[in-house]
């Protein structure tokens, strides 16, 4: 084979792999999140707490509820898509 298609084979490659690998590692990032949500009840009653409120029960519940359903539809959109 000539240098030429060589050349040619390498930089395909190395596009599909960047193509490939960028949506493998986004798939993989959406899981751990869906997994692993980044607020969870405890951060929000940090939250409420440095903010001066008191956080109660309820409210923390309200805000968490919030939070999934704000991500339900961000979903859902993103799938419609």
């Amino acid at each position: 084979m000539s240098t030429f298609l060589w050349i040619v084979i390498v930089i395909i490659a190395f596009f599909g792999g960047l193509v490939g690998g960028t949506f493998i590692a986004r798939k993989q990032m959406e899981k751990y999140l869906e997994e692993n949500p980044p607020l969870n009840a405890d951060v929000i009653r940090t939250m409420m707490s440095q903010m001066g409120q008191k956080p109660s029960e309820a409210k923390v519940q309200q805000v968490v509820r919030q939070m999934n359903k704000q991500q339900q539809a961000a979903k859902t959109k993103a799938k419609k898509k």
